[in-house]
């Protein structure tokens, strides 16, 4: 595309009175772009997973000779608390990437660069719909986007479902409780158990959309005195104290080694089941989580990554947070991933296909992910999250009702609304 020079405008000016649009910031942009830098990426998550954002890194520096850039890696247990730290004292990495909302947080305390500013929203498009609001600020702001995309899936035993003369897996709350049942009755001690999100907000989540509810309103108010936060939260507590959901969470594969016919878990087991357990090669798959009777929503996670504000290389660091959505940055990380064995799955729908699982498995989370929902992106609830979890384990152990559960949680919504 032709760039107008300021030269050409001078002379347009000069010719006919009139002013120009010129691109000359967009010169000045890819100019900051190739300036000297040295930027550091802290990326929360494991070795492998930075070690294959390096690829997309490196690539980026070949065509930017000046530009270096270090992935750094940052543990799940702590990186919140140490991103929040450098936010806060605005000393730190150029860029950062966590949770899906921990980058509108640290934005709303200074930390991060609106995005914006830079040419970001262009991505939207390439975004799945519901994870980009997710990372977005209610106002608008973009301090992140999506780095990457996990979800959930029903993980089932074909042999046991044969057994108990199931010919496929449920496909609504209705048949999931019905399939328990079944199940039992042909011999299956534990039918069900959730892995992911046992216990936790995560868990709620799923039940909670597919009931047609959500955890804010649109405008950032707690939702959770409606009808059917009240049926979702009956339902998972049903599916515990009813129907022998293990209230100890086990891991997918030793749920499926055990015994257990079906388990709710997230993307990432599809890899490591059959090396794991090399006994359920082939006697086991997947499908979408039941649906609900409002939608068969279900929760997307991921990463966002975005820029500091502290940053001394802002420019350069924005312009590689857009490289990263491009077809080669993406099918790098990818052969990299497959290299490793990493469940990545990329923050672009159109190239899930080409994701590390089966295509039979990338087909299954292709479909889940088009109508997933993403964490809600409204002031407080990374601080939050942890004690609304804990209102739901009171009402599922048992300790507390279901009205008193959920508004005891939105109380804490409330709180650290701000």
């Amino acid at each position: 595309m032709r760039r107008t020079t300021a030269a050409t405008c001078a002379a347009l000016i000069a010719a006919f009175g009139a002013g120009c649009a010129t691109s000359g910031t967009s010169e000045t942009k890819q100019a900051d772009a190739n300036a000297p830098a040295a930027i550091t990426w802290w990326s929360t998550g494991g070795d492998d997973e930075s070690a294959a954002f390096q690829k997309a890194a490196d690539l980026y520096t070949k065509s930017h000779p000046n530009v270096t850039i270090k992935v750094q890696t940052l543990a799940w247990d702590d990186a919140y608390a140490k991103l929040l730290a450098a936010s806060t004292s605005r000393s730190g990495p150029d860029i950062i990437s966590g949770g899906m909302t921990w980058t509108i947080q640290f934005g709303l305390r200074g930390g991060m660069v609106d995005l914006r500013k830079y040419g970001i929203e262009q991505l939207q498009a390439q975004a799945q719909p519901a994870q980009w609001k997710s990372a977005v600020s209610p106002d608008g702001t973009v301090y992140g986007i999506p780095l990457d995309m996990s979800t959930e899936a029903l993980y089932y035993r074909t042999d046991l479902f044969d057994k108990a003369g199931l010919k496929e897996p449920p496909k609504t709350w209705e048949e999931l409780t019905a399939d328990i049942e079944k199940l039992k009755k042909s011999g299956v001690k534990t039918p069900f158990s959730i892995d992911w999100g046992n216990l936790d907000w995560i868990g709620y989540f799923n039940f909670l959309y597919q009931a047609g509810g959500s955890f804010y309103t649109p405008d950032c108010k707690p939702s959770l005195d409606t009808p059917q936060a009240e049926q979702a939260l009956s339902y998972w507590i049903d599916l515990h104290r009813k129907y022998g959901a293990p209230t100890d969470t086990v891991t997918t594969s030793d749920a499926l080694d055990q015994g257990i016919a079906m388990v709710y878990g997230g993307n990432w087991n599809a890899l490591g089941i059959d090396t794991s357990k090399p006994k359920m090669k082939g006697k086991w798959t997947i499908a979408p989580l039941p649906a609900g009777p409002a939608a068969p929503t279900t929760f997307i996670g991921g990463r966002a990554v975005g820029v500091t504000s502290y940053s001394k290389h802002i420019q350069q660091a924005a312009d590689f947070v857009k490289f990263l959505y491009t077809d080669e940055a993406v099918d790098a990380v990818t052969a990299e991933s497959k290299a490793r064995n990493i469940a990545y799955i990329p923050p672009r729908p159109d190239k899930i296909a080409d994701s590390p699982f089966t295509p039979e498995h990338s087909a299954v989370f292709a479909g889940i992910i088009k109508t997933g929902a993403a964490a809600p992106g409204c002031p407080g609830w990374d601080e939050s999250a942890s004690d609304v979890a804990k209102q739901f384990q009171a009402a599922i152990l048992g300790k507390a009702d279901v009205k008193t559960a959920l508004a005891e949680a939105a109380k804490v919504m409330e709180r650290n609304a701000g």
